[in-house]
C-alpha cells in the first residue's frame, strides 16, 4: 500500500499538517489562557474557532473538492494555511492577538476543502481492497498525534514561546504543501463535464446521500455515535475524582492508556484488514465501547477502569474505520467530496450537542446513568447497522 505515491505522499502531508496543528492548537490555548487569567469564555472560543468551520465550510468544500483538482486544491489550501499563519504572527508582534482566533478560523475552514480532496484522490488511485486497511493507517496516525500531540506542542510553547510556535507551524504547513506538490498531475477534465452550477451539485449531492440505504443508514450511526461520546467526554474528570478518588493530575493517565490503546487498535485491524467486513467491523467496535463504557460509571477500582479505558480505546479506531470504508466503498467517485463533507460534520454535530448537555445532565443524574445512556446509544448504533450486517457482501460501487 504504501508503494503507492497518492498514499505516501498523501500521509506524510497529514503527519506534518497534524503536528502543525498541535503546535499551533496548545500555544493558542496557553498564550491566551496566559493573557485572560483562564477566563473560560475566551477557552470556548478557541473551541468554537476550531470546530465551527467544519459546520460552515464541509458541505461546500466537498461540494468545490468534487469540482476542482484535488491536488491543485491541496496544494493551495496548506500554502494559504501557512500564510495565514505568518500574518497572524506579525499581528501577534503588533499586539492584537485576537488575530489568533481568526487565524485558526481560516486554517480550519481551508481543511474542509482539503480533506475531501485527499479522500477523492485515494477513492480514484487506491485499490478498493486496501481501502480499509488505509483507513486503518490513517486512523493509527490520528491516533499517534493524539498521544504525542500535547507533550510536542506543550514543550515547544513552554520553551520557546508563541512566536516560535507560531513559526514552526508556517513552516509545518508549508512542508505539507510542498510535499503534496510531489503528488502525479491532476487528471483534466473535459470542459463539457462542468455544464451544472455549484448550488445545482450542491443539490444533487444531497439528493445521492438520501437516495442510498447504505449512506442514510452511515450518517444516523455516526449521529448516535457521536451524540454518546459527547455525553461522556467532558465527565473523565468526575470519573478521576468522584469514582476513583484520585486527584485531577491522575486524569492525564486514563487519557494516555485511552490513546495509547487507539494506537495499538488501528495497527491491529490494519494487519487484519482484508479479512473483516467493514459493517461488521463497526458493530464490533460500537458493542464493546458499549460493553466498556456502561462498566466504567459503576466501576470504583481504578486497575478495572484503566482496563476497560484500555479495552475502549482499543477498538474505538474499529468505529472510525469501518465508518470512513462504508462510506468510501459506497459511494461513487463523482460524490466522495458531498458526501464526506455532509456526513462528517453529522458525528460533529452530535457530539458537540453531548458535550453542551453534559454539564447539564451531569447535575440532574448520577455518573454511572449517565454512561449507562452512552452505552445505551452505542447498541442503538448496532441496531440501526442491522441492515447492512444481514447482507452477504457490502454494496460496492464501480468507480
Amino acid at each position: 500500500m504504501l508503494q503507492n505515491p497518492y498514499v505516501r505522499i498523501i500521509l506524510c502531508s497529514r503527519a506534518l499538517l497534524q503536528l502543525g496543528i498541535w503546535v499551533r492548537n496548545l500555544a493558542i490555548l496557553f498564550y491566551v489562557t496566559d493573557l485572560t487569567g483562564n477566563d473560560p469564555l475566551y477557552v470556548s472560543l478557541i473551541s468554537i474557532v476550531e470546530y465551527a468551520p467544519l459546520f460552515v465550510f464541509a458541505w461546500i468544500g466537498g461540494t468545490f473538492a468534487d469540482r476542482w483538482r484535488p491536488k491543485r486544491t491541496m496544494v493551495l489550501c496548506d500554502a494559504l494555511s501557512a500564510v495565514s499563519v505568518v500574518l497572524v504572527l506579525l499581528a501577534v508582534g503588533a499586539g492584537a492577538w485576537y488575530a489568533l482566533l481568526a487565524g485558526t478560523f481560516v486554517s480550519a475552514s481551508l481543511s474542509q476543502f482539503s480533506q475531501p480532496s485527499a479522500l477523492k484522490l485515494y477513492k480514484n488511485h487506491v485499490a478498493p481492497e486496501q481501502l480499509q486497511g488505509l483507513m486503518a493507517l490513517s486512523q493509527s496516525l490520528v491516533a499517534i498525534f493524539t498521544v504525542l500531540g500535547p507533550v510536542i506542542g506543550s514543550f515547544v510553547f513552554l520553551q520557546a514561546g508563541i512566536r516560535v510556535s507560531l513559526c514552526m507551524t508556517a513552516v509545518l504547513f508549508l512542508a505539507s504543501s510542498l510535499m503534496l506538490s510531489r503528488l502525479p498531475r491532476d487528471e483534466r477534465k473535459r470542459e463539457e463535464e462542468r455544464s451544472t452550477t455549484f448550488r445545482e451539485e450542491l443539490k444533487e449531492g444531497l439528493r445521492y446521500l438520501w437516495t442510498s440505504r447504505s449512506l442514510r443508514t452511515v450518517s444516523a450511526t455516526f449521529a448516535v455515535t457521536g451524540l454518546a461520546a459527547g455525553l461522556i467526554q467532558p465527565l473523565g474528570l468526575y470519573i478521576v475524582i468522584d469514582k476513583l478518588g484520585q486527584g485531577k493530575p491522575f486524569l492525564q493517565w486514563f487519557m494516555l492508556v485511552n490513546g495509547a490503546a487507539m494506537l495499538l487498535g488501528g495497527i491491529l485491524i490494519m494487519g487484519q484488514a482484508k479479512k473483516l467486513k467493514p459493517q461488521t467491523l463497526l458493530a464490533a467496535g460500537l458493542m464493546v465501547s458499549a460493553f466498556s463504557t456502561f462498566l466504567v460509571g459503576f466501576s470504583t477500582s481504578v486497575l478495572l477502569t484503566m482496563v476497560l479505558q484500555f479495552l475502549g480505546g482499543l477498538f474505538y479506531p474499529a468505529i472510525q474505520i469501518g465508518i470512513q470504508t462504508l462510506i468510501m466503498r459506497n459511494t461513487e467517485p463523482a460524490y466522495i467530496g458531498r458526501v464526506g463533507g455532509a456526513i462528517t460534520p453529522v458525528f460533529m454535530g452530535t457530539m458537540v450537542l453531548g458535550i453542551g448537555a453534559a454539564g447539564f445532565v451531569k447535575d440532574l443524574l448520577p455518573l454511572a446513568a449517565i454512561y449507562a445512556g452512552s452505552a445505551a446509544l452505542l447498541v442503538l448504533g448496532v441496531l440501526l447497522l442491522l441492515p447492512l450486517l444481514q447482507r452477504e457482501k457490502p454494496a460496492v460501487l464501480s468507480s
